[in-house]
């Protein structure tokens, strides 16, 4: 397979993690003979640095006509007063994509059960998905409006926006548990209540799969006290948004999470769900995220699910021994890490083939 993947460092601890999952891929290419082309683009606050832009054009031509798209992190506190933020660039290339559903699998690796901050045996069943719509909602709505004394935004969804990304959810649900939560504020807002009445639509042509509605402050309480009563979880953009940075902290780090986002057609986004983490010592970062990440690309847009599959593998493996980055408790570097980690997966699979 010969595959065009644009590779988007972006700051802070961006091209380390970044660095460590174009090892995986490098790896990956030669157990498997594979061909992926990466091409390192600025964006976010580098690219700010480099152009006075966060998403320059050449940046966006390279992501639109490639076959994914993977991102490390954006942002920091340097550009905090900067006339363009990074993270502006962020909303951009979303729109630009057109990448409507980002997805954030949420799981407990069994190594690290005693990080998370649930009981052990609450942490063991939280195994579900939070489907976020990614490309409309207060995020992207007008008019938005500030004087010194008022700011007014704008929460705005279309019927057809709000059918697309549950239709999603429930698309996935069947290959899952068969549940989908919908969460929204339907008891205040009108975005809510189209929501609400649009999902049971949705739900009328999906008879096998069971639809529960939370309002997103019942939700919240929810994920902390009985997590493993969700499978995918589907809802707006800025609860999604909330809610999905809640979940994360589920797993006892910000470096564990991948997530994807996908559009209707063209390439789909990769990227780790932590941040830039600018304060960070150089080469302590955990790359697991971005790994997980790589993981979901190789399965969610090249259908490799055995390399995909062997990167996970790995990684657990790895975890099991007890080896892992400072935010877990261990002594590992970023680079230390992920060479035990490519070790791992070469040993993996030449035994695999019978090669050890």
């Amino acid at each position: 397979m010969e595959k065009q993947i644009v590779c988007l460092a972006g700051d802070g601890i961006g091209p380390e993690v970044m660095a460590a999952g174009k090892r995986v891929l490098h790896m990956i290419e030669r157990l498997y003979q594979h061909k992926f082309h990466l091409q390192d683009e600025l964006f976010g606050g580098a690219a700010i640095d480099a152009y006075g832009n966060p998403l320059p054009a050449r940046t966006l031509a390279a992501c639109l006509a490639s076959d994914a798209v993977l991102l490390a992190a954006v942002g920091g506190p340097r550009w905090d007063t900067a006339p363009e933020r990074p993270e502006k660039g962020l909303l951009a290339l979303r729109k630009a994509l057109g990448v409507y559903a980002n997805v954030r699998p949420v799981t407990v690796d069994e190594a690290t059960l005693h990080l998370s901050p649930l009981k052990e045996e609450c942490a063991k069943n939280v195994d579900f998905v939070v489907v976020r719509e990614l490309t409309g909602g207060i995020y992207f709505s007008y008019p938005k409006h500030r004087t010194n004394e008022q700011a007014t935004d704008t929460l705005t969804y279309s019927r057809r926006e709000v059918e697309r990304i549950v239709e999603y959810a429930f698309r996935l649900a069947a290959t899952r548990r068969k549940k989908v939560t919908s969460i929204d504020k339907a008891n205040v807002l009108e975005s809510s209540k189209l929501w609400r009445e649009v999902t049971e639509e949705v739900a009328l042509r999906y008879q096998g799969i069971a639809l529960e509605h939370l309002l997103v402050d019942a939700a919240a309480m929810e994920m902390i006290k009985n997590p493993g009563r969700f499978d995918v979880i589907v809802t707006e953009n800025l609860f999604g948004d909330i809610l999905s940075d809640e979940a994360s902290v589920l797993s006892g780090s910000l470096g564990m999470l991948p997530s994807a986002s996908h559009a209707e057609q063209g390439p789909s986004l990769y990227e780790p769900i932590h941040g830039s983490a600018p304060d960070l010592e150089a080469d302590r970062a955990n790359p697991i995220a971005m790994m997980r990440s790589v993981a979901m690309m190789l399965q969610q847009s090249f259908g490799l699910s055995a390399e995909a599959n062997a990167i996970e593998q790995a990684i657990q493996n790895v975890l099991k021994t007890g080896k892992a980055t400072s935010d877990l408790g261990g002594k590992e570097t970023t680079s230390s890490f992920t060479n035990y980690v490519l070790q791992e997966l070469e040993a993996q699979v030449l035994v695999g083939r019978g090669r050890a």
